[in-house]
Parts: C-alpha cells; sequence; structure tokens
C-alpha cells in the first residue's frame, strides 16, 4: 500500500491579495527606515533602507507601464545578483507581470531560446557581456523583447540599437509616468489575483530544452506560510533582525524563497555577496543568521577548515585535535537526540567552544547563525555531523521548482541524519499531502504549492502529474522509522546490476566528495 502523509496548508481567499510588492511597501510604511538590502560597492557596504527600495520599485514599476507593459507580459532578467534583479522583480509582480530568471552564465544560444521560448517583452541585462548575447541573437528570432536594459554603461553606451535603455534612464521614464499617472502601480497591485502567474523557473530538461515552470501568487504564499510557520514552531521568530547571504543564482528557486520572499514577508536584510567566489570572505564580513547553501558549499567550507588543521604548527595542530574530537562527540550526542543538545553535549561544549568553536565559527562566517538549511542535492551524513558538532546544526530539506520546494524539512528536536526530514507542517496536519508510490518508490506531492504548469507546453505538464492529480517528482524515496524521509536517488540514475539489485551511485558518490582531496565525483554502470 502507498504511504501517505498530510501537511500543512494555508486558507487562502480568491480575492485580497498580498503580493510580494504590497509586502514589501507595507514595510517601507511601517518600518521605513529598516535597511533591507546591502551591496559592496568600492570595498564598502551600501544600505538601502524599506522605504528607498520600495520609493525605486515605484519608478521601475512605472517605467515598465511606460514602455507598455500589460497583464502577463514577462520581463526577463540576465544578471549576477544585485538589488537591480529584486527591484525589477518587485516591480513586475507590482504589474502583474512575470518575472523570467536566466542564470548569469547561460550562453547565447540558450539566452536566444529562454527570449523566445517565454516571449520576453522586457530582458535586463547587467553588463556589455550580457548585452552582447542579446544583440547577437538575430531580431526577427526575438520579436517580442522592445527593451533591452542594462546596469553597467562601460562598452554599451557606443552601441546603436534602439532597444537599448540604461537602467537609470529607465528610472526617470519611470518617475516622469508616475508623476503623470499617479496612483497607477497601486490600481495595478490591488487587481491580482491569487492564481496570477508571478514567475517563471526555467528548469534543466534531462532529455530536451528547459521548461518554464508557472509559479503563482498562491504557490508563493502557500510555501512563505509553511516556512514562517515552521520557524514559530522551532522557537524562533525570522524577522528584520535577521540577514541573510545572497549568493546563489536568483533565478533558481531555492535562492528566491530564502532572499527576495524572505525580504519581501519578513523584512530580514539581504546581503549581496560580490561573487561565488568571495562568498566565504562576505560570509565572515556579514555573518548572517540565515544562511543556506547547497552541499558543495558545505563541503569547500568543511574541507577549508581541514586543510587548514593540516598546514597549522604541530602546537596548533594538537590543539585543533582535542577540539575536533570534542565536537565530534557532541555532534553524535547531538544527532542521537534530533539535533538537541544532551548534559553531556553541553559540558562539552562549555570547554571547546571558548577554546575551538568560537574562533572558528568567526572564521567560517557562522558567528551569529542561528538557522543553516542544505538541500538541492545529497549530502554526507559526516558533514553535518561537523557542523552540528561546531554549534550550527545543519538542517537538510527537499523541494522541487514544481512544488515551490515544498515537501519535507529536518526541524530541531526530531533531526535524523541521513534523512531530508518529515513533510512540512509534520504528517498529521490536513488537506495537503506527500506520499511515495509502493511500486516505483516515487516521491510524490499534492498540496497549494505546486506549480500551475510549463510554460506553452501542456502535453509535458500532464506527463508530470498522476492520474489523481499528484505530482511526480521523479524522485525515489523510503520511509525512515515512518516519519522521516531519505532520498535513494533519481529514478533516472539508479543502476541495475545483472543480478537484478538496484544501486545508488549518489551514495557512493557522496562518501567519495566528504575527502578534502576530491572535489567530484561520479559512479557510472558500464553496461
Amino acid at each position: 500500500m502507498t504511504v501517505t502523509a498530510e501537511m500543512a496548508t494555508t486558507g487562502v481567499a480568491a480575492y485580497g491579495v498580498s503580493t510580494l510588492a504590497a509586502q514589501i511597501q507595507g514595510h517601507a510604511m511601517v518600518r521605513p527606515d529598516h535597511v533591507v538590502m546591502r551591496e559592496k560597492d568600492f570595498g564598502v557596504w551600501r544600505e538601502f533602507t524599506a522605504a528607498e527600495i520600495w520609493d525605486t520599485v515605484l519608478d521601475a514599476a512605472h517605467g515598465l507601464f511606460a514602455l507598455g507593459l500589460e497583464v502577463g507580459d514577462r520581463v526577463s532578467i540576465q544578471s549576477e545578483n544585485r538589488p537591480e534583479w529584486m527591484i525589477l522583480d518587485f516591480a513586475t509582480i507590482a504589474v502583474r507581470g512575470i518575472t523570467v530568471g536566466f542564470y548569469p552564465t547561460n550562453p547565447t544560444a540558450e539566452v536566444e531560446y529562454l527570449l523566445s521560448d517565454c516571449g520576453s517583452v522586457v530582458h535586463l541585462a547587467e553588463d556589455q557581456e550580457q548585452v552582447d548575447r542579446v544583440l547577437e541573437i538575430d531580431r526577427q528570432k526575438i520579436p517580442n523583447v522592445r527593451k533591452i536594459l542594462y546596469c553597467e554603461q562601460r562598452g554599451v553606451r557606443r552601441y546603436d540599437d534602439d532597444r537599448l535603455l540604461d537602467w537609470d534612464d529607465f528610472l526617470s521614464l519611470g518617475r516622469e509616468h508616475r508623476m503623470a499617472h499617479r496612483g497607477a502601480v497601486e490600481r495595478s497591485m490591488s487587481e491580482a489575483r491569487w492564481d496570477d502567474g508571478m514567475t517563471l523557473v526555467y528548469t534543466s530538461g534531462t532529455t530536451g530544452p528547459p521548461k518554464g515552470a508557472m509559479l503563482t501568487h498562491r504557490n508563493v504564499a502557500y510555501s512563505m506560510s509553511l516556512f514562517r510557520d515552521s520557524s514559530i514552531r522551532n522557537g524562533y521568530l525570522i524577522g528584520p533582525d535577521d540577514e541573510i547571504l545572497c549568493y546563489l543564482p536568483l533565478c533558481h528557486v531555492a535562492e528566491r524563497i530564502f532572499s527576495t520572499f524572505h525580504v519581501a514577508e519578513l523584512g530580514i536584510t539581504v546581503n549581496f555577496a560580490e561573487s561565488i567566489d568571495t562568498v566565504q570572505a562576505n560570509l565572515r564580513e556579514v555573518q548572517p543568521t540565515l544562511f543556506f547553501a547547497v552541499p558543495r558549499i558545505w563541503e569547500k567550507i568543511h574541507a577549508g577548515v581541514m586543510i587548514r588543521a593540516n598546514d597549522a604548527t604541530p602546537f596548533k595542530r594538537l590543539w585543533w585535535r582535542f577540539g575536533m574530537r570534542l565536537a565530534a562527540v557532541i555532534g553524535r550526542e547531538k544527532v542521537a537526540n534530533g539535533g538537541l543538545p544532551t548534559f553531556k553535549s553541553r559540558l562539552l561544549d562549555a570547554i571547546g567552544r571558548p577554546l575551538v568553536f568560537r574562533p572558528l565559527l568567526e572564521r567560517i562566517g557562522m558567528r551569529r547563525c542561528v538557522w543553516a538549511g542544505t538541500g538541492a542535492a545529497p549530502i554526507a551524513p559526516e558533514i553535518l555531523e561537523f557542523f552540528t558538532g561546531i554549534g550550527v546544526p545543519v538542517y537538510e530539506l527537499y523541494g522541487m521548482t514544481e512544488n515551490s520546494a515544498i515537501a519535507t524539512t529536518n526541524v530541531p528536536g526530531r533531526m535524523k541524519l541521513g534523512t531530508v526530514g518529515e513533510p512540512f507542517g509534520g504528517i498529521e496536519l490536513p488537506d495537503s499531502q506527500f506520499r511515495i508510490e509502493e511500486e516505483t518508490g516515487e516521491i510524490q506531492v499534492k498540496h497549494p504549492g505546486v506549480f500551475a504548469g510549463y510554460w506553452n507546453k501542456p502535453e509535458q505538464t500532464a506527463e508530470t502529474f498522476t492520474d489523481d492529480g499528484w505530482l511526480k517528482t521523479g524522485d525515489v524515496g523510503e520511509w525512515v522509522d515512518g516519519t522521516h524521509v531519505r532520498i535513494v536517488d533519481r529514478i533516472k540514475h539508479i543502476i541495475i546490476t545483472s543480478g537484478g539489485k538496484n544501486i545508488s551511485p549518489s551514495e557512493i558518490e557522496n562518501s567519495l566528495k566528504t575527502s578534502p582531496y576530491v572535489k567530484e565525483a561520479m559512479v557510472i554502470g558500464d553496461r
């Protein structure tokens, strides 16, 4: 029999939609001087208050109106993470458009496909490199693109293309429209509906080109309600005093949730990393209270700590080994207690914290971290045990773009290493469900966060659902103790031996990657 679990739901009405744009407006009204974003410019962190961001969002929204944007039109963005990314995102939402994020590294051929597939009307290209990719495309292949906005002027000012528009000039255009059409954006926001498309998130196709997964305001509201309620149940209310480092691509659903959605919903402060290469340095500067990272980042931090320890003086190595023995015992104690401290772990932590853990946490940027998470790929239990031992329990969670990243999560007191946790909200709450299909072992979900479908791909959308309306994740899972879920692998990745045994390559790969000297590993079936 297929076992199901029920997850929490939110009662969302048909009207009265509080979109992310409306929430940013609310922060500007209630806490106008609260810093919601920081960006490092020439070595100095620049701060942006809620009032400043909302004022710029209004200018950008009016700018979109001035460019003729209509309800449901797509606005695409290809840029590294920066305030303009979020501002244009909020502005697009405010005028009931649909934001489409591209990876900054997407080459010209992929940019052409994405612009054509989504029918983007306005495109933001960060700098000359991104602008060149669009200009290399035959205009007839992307006829919908009316304007190409750009943030960095260097090398672009001399270009002669009537579609090009500097970001500052775009905002000036918006201010003129704002003066002539007061209240237009606010009226548009009041007309928003829960089932309006909010964003297209392109997911990599394993057997074809990327597909645009449509997320609605209802999907996002449901997702954020569960993240908020989960933090309350875990004894920590996320709010304006919290900070996060924004470094994963904003076109990815995970970064959108932890940065864009959290700053709008909960008023946290988003600090933009200078680049993916400076994440660890920026972590030390910011010392965020919340930090989400894919396993590779946690592995790099762990490997860096180990290599640095091996390069230390003999006395420091001896001191370090003592601290790591303490951390190993603390980690095992906490893990055995669901992630919560025991009397023994508290005693050992009191010894290790002032001597080893506190300076180590300062160095890796985790001194103030109260919640850390990981997902998007498997992670070795040894890595999680290490961070738990030094005072940063990392909670593994599981989700995907198509379900607004809502499926399972580990929580304090119920953490189980080697699992991705239990269905959001526990297994006792009504309405929404999670199940593991008995015959194939596939994880399937059904809740208000499940996406509206793939953009202009009805057949592939239909293939993603079962006959009774469950979303097929494509992941194989199994129940642990009847409450938690362990991801075995992708259905397509399972290797079946000649003896009929199923082998999960990810388990072997993750074991290999625990070594600080192994960056990547791949297990291949030779037949």
